[in-house]
């Protein structure tokens, strides 16, 4: 591996950027330490990592960092220190739970963790003040719990989980526009009125639930839905 990816070293030292996708890496390669002054954008998709090291941490101009379609079990406490970290997207891995340093990725905007194991809500992601998308579809989350109020995201997808219930905090996110809770397990009850005439929600796919689309509309408040 330590040949092949050099001339990816190479060019990304003066690029800034990184790609190291399809490569059959198993291990973080310790080459990419050397760039820590200056890597803004790293992606290592489709390889075979079980683990960040914590040393990811030392990569302090860092904006985009992209592991998907890996086999990560976790996230070391030290991805806090991505201070500059715009978009975390960590797509296809085995994650069933993240740390709580997670919400104090000050600057990041998209969080991408579909396809993952996450049987709860990460309710760390509701401290992230500058977050506009969220993606935590095709996980096994059960429920959307009362935290989500804090949710600063404009967008949060949700589908293809196995969510049962809805908060009614849903209504108190002060940004939140566009829901998506597609292939779940929800009834149309779980939408309720306040979830209806007191959000910001504008756009809102609910196709593939335990319902109806007829049963939903003649739910409380539906029609201040543009859906």
């Amino acid at each position: 591996m330590g040949n092949s990816i050099n001339p990816h070293l190479e060019r990304a030292e003066k690029s800034g950027v990184c790609q190291l996708n399809d490569m059959g890496i198993s291990q973080f390669p310790p080459q990419l330490l050397k760039l820590t002054k200056n890597l803004r954008t790293l992606d290592i998709s489709k390889n075979k990592l079980t683990l960040i090291p914590p040393s990811i941490g030392s990569f302090l101009q860092l904006k985009s960092l992209t592991i998907n379609h890996n086999r990560l079990g976790t996230i070391p406490n030290e991805i806090e220190d991505l201070k500059k970290l715009e978009t975390l997207s960590l797509t296809n891995n085995n994650i069933t739970c993240f740390p709580s340093s997670l919400a104090r990725l000050t600057s990041l905007r998209k969080l991408l963790l579909s396809g993952n194991k996450l049987k709860a809500f990460p309710t760390q992601v509701c401290q992230l003040k500058n977050l506009d998308f969220l993606d935590l579809s095709q996980n096994m989350i059960a429920c959307v719990p009362d935290d989500v109020g804090q949710l600063q995201a404009e967008e949060l997808n949700l589908n293809q989980n196995q969510i049962s219930s809805l908060s009614d905090s849903l209504a108190e996110c002060p940004r939140l526009k566009v829901l998506r809770v597609e292939e779940n397990c929800l009834p149309a009850t779980a939408f309720t009125k306040k979830i209806f005439e007191e959000s910001r929600i504008s756009t809102l796919a609910v196709d593939g639930n335990l319902f109806e689309m007829k049963q939903i509309n003649l739910q409380p408040g539906y029609d201040k839905v543009i859906s």
